[in-house]
Protein backbone atom coordinates (compact mmCIF):
# COMPACT_ATOMS: atom_id res chain seq x y z
CA UNK A 1 0.00 0.00 0.00
CA UNK A 2 1.69 3.30 -1.02
CA UNK A 3 0.17 6.31 0.62
CA UNK A 4 2.06 9.09 1.82
CA UNK A 5 0.16 10.32 4.88
CA UNK A 6 -0.57 8.10 7.69
CA UNK A 7 -3.07 7.33 9.00
CA UNK A 8 -3.98 6.54 13.02
CA UNK A 9 -5.89 3.87 14.63
CA UNK A 10 -6.23 4.60 18.39
CA UNK A 11 -6.52 1.39 20.68
CA UNK A 12 -9.66 1.91 23.24
CA UNK A 13 -6.70 3.07 25.74
CA UNK A 14 -6.28 6.10 23.99
CA UNK A 15 -8.77 8.94 24.51
CA UNK A 16 -11.45 9.96 22.05
CA UNK A 17 -10.52 13.63 22.24
CA UNK A 18 -6.96 12.93 21.10
CA UNK A 19 -8.46 11.66 17.45
CA UNK A 20 -10.85 14.41 17.37
CA UNK A 21 -7.95 16.93 18.23
CA UNK A 22 -6.30 15.18 15.47
CA UNK A 23 -8.92 15.31 13.02
CA UNK A 24 -9.37 19.06 13.83
CA UNK A 25 -5.40 19.25 12.71
CA UNK A 26 -6.40 17.76 9.24
CA UNK A 27 -5.33 14.08 10.24
CA UNK A 28 -7.29 10.89 9.39
CA UNK A 29 -7.63 9.10 13.08
CA UNK A 30 -10.67 6.54 14.36
CA UNK A 31 -11.25 4.94 17.16
CA UNK A 32 -11.58 1.69 18.74
CA UNK A 33 -15.23 2.81 19.89
CA UNK A 34 -15.77 4.41 16.54
CA UNK A 35 -14.75 0.99 14.62
CA UNK A 36 -16.61 -1.07 17.05
CA UNK A 37 -13.67 -3.05 18.63
CA UNK A 38 -13.88 -2.44 22.20
CA UNK A 39 -12.39 -5.46 24.16
CA UNK A 40 -10.72 -6.75 21.30
CA UNK A 41 -6.84 -8.44 22.48
CA UNK A 42 -4.11 -6.06 21.84
CA UNK A 43 -2.86 -8.35 19.13
CA UNK A 44 -6.32 -7.95 17.47
CA UNK A 45 -6.11 -3.69 17.48
CA UNK A 46 -2.73 -4.45 15.96
CA UNK A 47 -4.04 -6.97 13.34
CA UNK A 48 -7.09 -4.61 12.29
CA UNK A 49 -4.93 -1.35 12.27
CA UNK A 50 -2.48 -3.00 9.90
CA UNK A 51 -5.33 -4.67 7.68
CA UNK A 52 -6.97 -1.32 7.05
CA UNK A 53 -3.47 0.22 6.55
CA UNK A 54 -3.28 2.11 9.85
CA UNK A 55 -0.46 2.73 12.46
CA UNK A 56 -1.77 2.39 15.68
CA UNK A 57 -1.56 4.53 19.03
CA UNK A 58 -1.24 3.66 22.27
CA UNK A 59 -0.50 4.09 25.91
CA UNK A 60 0.29 0.40 26.21
CA UNK A 61 4.45 0.44 25.78
CA UNK A 62 5.09 -2.81 27.24
CA UNK A 63 2.39 -5.03 24.94
CA UNK A 64 2.64 -3.33 21.73
CA UNK A 65 7.00 -3.32 22.25
CA UNK A 66 6.67 -7.43 22.79
CA UNK A 67 4.09 -7.18 19.44
CA UNK A 68 6.25 -5.33 17.16
CA UNK A 69 9.02 -7.80 18.14
CA UNK A 70 7.03 -10.53 16.93
CA UNK A 71 5.92 -8.72 13.85
CA UNK A 72 9.72 -8.24 13.43
CA UNK A 73 10.87 -11.91 14.17
CA UNK A 74 8.25 -13.14 11.75
CA UNK A 75 8.58 -11.24 8.88
CA UNK A 76 5.45 -9.37 8.88
CA UNK A 77 5.01 -5.56 8.38
CA UNK A 78 2.76 -3.61 10.32
CA UNK A 79 2.01 0.05 9.17
CA UNK A 80 3.87 1.63 12.91
CA UNK A 81 2.90 1.54 16.48
CA UNK A 82 2.89 5.12 18.17
CA UNK A 83 3.06 4.45 21.65
CA UNK A 84 2.29 8.05 24.12
CA UNK A 85 3.18 7.89 27.40
CA UNK A 86 0.19 9.23 29.37
CA UNK A 87 0.01 12.91 30.08
CA UNK A 88 -2.36 15.22 32.27
CA UNK A 89 -4.15 16.82 28.86
CA UNK A 90 -5.01 15.47 25.69
CA UNK A 91 -3.38 18.68 23.52
CA UNK A 92 -0.13 17.73 24.86
CA UNK A 93 -0.06 13.96 23.39
CA UNK A 94 -2.09 15.22 19.87
CA UNK A 95 0.59 18.02 19.46
CA UNK A 96 3.12 14.85 20.32
CA UNK A 97 1.47 12.69 17.83
CA UNK A 98 1.19 15.34 15.10
CA UNK A 99 4.75 16.35 15.12
CA UNK A 100 5.19 12.67 14.34
CA UNK A 101 2.71 12.94 11.25
CA UNK A 102 4.25 16.14 9.95
CA UNK A 103 7.66 14.41 9.87
CA UNK A 104 7.03 11.09 8.56
CA UNK A 105 5.30 9.38 5.08
CA UNK A 106 2.96 6.06 5.38
CA UNK A 107 5.69 4.53 3.96
CA UNK A 108 8.76 5.11 5.82
CA UNK A 109 6.60 4.63 9.04
CA UNK A 110 6.01 0.89 8.10
CA UNK A 111 7.39 -1.44 11.24
CA UNK A 112 8.77 1.48 12.79
CA UNK A 113 7.96 2.17 16.94
CA UNK A 114 7.73 5.88 18.13
CA UNK A 115 7.66 6.63 21.83
CA UNK A 116 6.36 9.59 23.26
Amino acid sequence: MTRLFIELYLDEDVSALIATLLRARGYVASTAREEGRLGQSDSDQLAYATEHGKALLTHNRDDYLMLAKEYYASGRTHYGIIIAQRRPSPHEVARLVSSILDDVTAEGFQNQVRIV
